[in-house]
């Protein structure tokens, strides 16, 4: 192969990898889960919760927050996403039913809840750790999310910790 083709080939690599990083950034509507959050309508018993150490040989790990919408108006929950894959989070409704399972952004696309939580109701959003989803890398402390956005655009964003051993 001559210079000019192994040099062709270069910057066509090039150009080719700086599309598809440029194709995969956010737009302004889709950041970060975790940036951004503004101040919610809902209110939870609490946002944060550390499991502490947990194992992997024992599997998932589940906390269950409860939103409540405290407003003299309908909530209109658009979606729940988590900030990681190894991690899952439900809306179960009153009656023991739920919607889920919601993750991670995917692709620039999240599943839509389109749940309204009706003056004075509550909702429990169940969130769900594995700690093996990660593999043998996956020990060590670990910070996770659920956000919840409202119509308004809204967040109410809830916190997992845990320290991960083998």
């Amino acid at each position: 192969m001559n210079k000019k083709a192994i040099l062709g080939i270069f910057v066509g690599t090039l150009v080719l990898m700086g599309g598809l990083i440029w194709l995969a950034k956010p737009t302004s509507n889709q950041n970060s889960s975790q940036a951004g959050v503004t101040s919610s309508s809902l209110k939870s018993d609490s946002t944060f919760f550390n499991f502490g150490t947990i194992s992997m040989k024992d599997g998932n790990v589940t906390k269950e927050f409860t939103i409540t919408n405290p407003t003299d108006k309908g909530i209109l929950v658009t979606t729940l996403e988590t900030s990681c894959m190894c991690t899952k989070a439900f809306m179960v409704r009153p009656d023991g039913t739920s919607k889920g399972p919601f993750g991670m952004r995917s692709m620039g696309y999240v599943w839509p809840v389109n749940e309204t939580i009706a003056p004075g109701e509550n909702r429990i959003i169940r969130v769900v750790y594995d700690p093996n989803a990660h593999g043998p890398a996956g020990v060590g402390p670990i910070d996770r999310f659920a956000i919840l956005t409202e119509e308004s655009g809204s967040r109410l964003q809830l916190e997992i910790k845990a320290l991960v051993k083998p």
